[in-house]
């Protein structure tokens, strides 16, 4: 008996499987590898190779490993990229989410946690977001997540399907695997430090302090352990609200993060500001209050420590981005 974790072989999904893997509670890994690592996943969690679109594949791994529990991680996750290929976001962001959730139908399974975005909320009014602000997505990628939280709801009106999605915000720093994709903040500037060129910040008229991108970050080991804590909350038929979300309540510029990685890394390179990219919102910050009454979660690391794990994850593996997306179980767009 145990959970199956689709994506479970990239960045963030690699975190979520060490912590589950942790707690004792069996698991099974679904992905198809195309941007995922073998090497990212433990050697003693099994591994299944396959697209989460394929609903015989997923009844298959459910029936072999006597899956009754989800964590539904793989997506095409990037806000900017999914403007430029909307179908390919649709395609495997809702069609792939209704096929696992055909499947755990097929297969009678009824807990799923889903990995929702802070995308949904497109550009908020209010200072700090909660639960209950509007869904305003800006994006195929937020739309898509919308999306599938619609089909979870629906899905529960119908099967009793007990569920939550967790609305993380911007996900970084490393625990146990590097974040390689080329489209998030992080890998970005530490690349350009790494190859002695100039980091680029897009866009620094936004209406904010310094006039760059304010989000709220969050360390990879945070979300990863708010995963786990709704795993197992639903495994023990605690009911859990429909959303929460994963942030830290406190908002940083791509300036300041800039800067922290100056003052880390000892590489004194001035950014260079080049265009904004579509899709991009200019504050979002979100509050927690409801995480950490049900999940009884609490954001443990700061700035500075997810830029020093970064850093030094980045630095110790040698890796380099990857040619799309990190988050396993996609297929990039050709």
């Amino acid at each position: 008996m145990g959970w199956l974790v689709t994506g479970g072989a990239g960045y963030i999904g690699a975190h979520v499987v060490h912590a589950l893997a942790r707690t004792g509670i069996g698991l099974v890994v679904v992905d198809d590898l195309s941007s995922g690592r073998v090497e990212f996943v433990p050697g003693d969690v099994a591994l299944e190779v396959g697209d989460i679109r394929d609903v015989d594949l997923l009844r298959r791994v459910i029936r072999r490993h006597r899956v009754d529990g989800v964590i539904h991680l793989a997506a095409f996750k990037y806000a900017g990229a999914s403007v430029e290929h909307p179908l390919h976001t649709y395609e495997q962001n809702v069609v792939g989410t209704a096929a696992l959730l055909a499947a755990m139908t097929q297969e009678g399974v009824d807990a799923l946690v889903f990995s929702s975005s802070c995308a949904v909320y497109g550009t908020p009014d209010e200072e700090l977001v909660g639960e209950d602000t509007p869904v305003r997505p800006e994006s195929p990628y937020g739309r898509s997540k919308v999306v599938g939280e619609w089909l979870l709801r629906d899905q529960a009106r119908a099967t009793g399907l007990r569920h939550t999605s967790l609305r993380f915000f911007n996900v970084v720093g490393s625990q146990v695997v590097p974040d390689t994709s080329p489209h998030n903040l992080f890998p970005l500037v530490m690349d350009a430090l790494e190859q002695g060129r100039p980091p680029l910040i897009f866009g620094d008229d936004y209406p904010t302090p310094d006039g760059t991108c304010v989000r709220d970050y969050v360390h990879v080991a945070d979300i990863a352990a708010a995963h786990v804590a709704a795993a197992v909350a639903l495994a023990a038929g605690r009911g859990l609200d429909p959303v929460y979300n994963l942030g830290s309540g406190t908002g940083v510029s791509v300036k300041e993060i800039v800067a922290e990685f100056r003052r880390v890394t000892g590489v004194d390179i001035e950014p260079v500001t080049v265009a904004r990219r579509p899709g991009d919102p200019a504050r979002v910050v979100a509050s927690n209050e409801r995480a950490v009454r049900d999940l009884d979660w609490q954001v443990r690391h700061g700035l500075a420590d997810m830029v020093r794990s970064a850093w030094s994850c980045r630095t110790a593996s040698g890796t380099t981005p990857t040619p799309l997306d990190e988050v396993s179980g996609t297929t990039p767009p050709g």
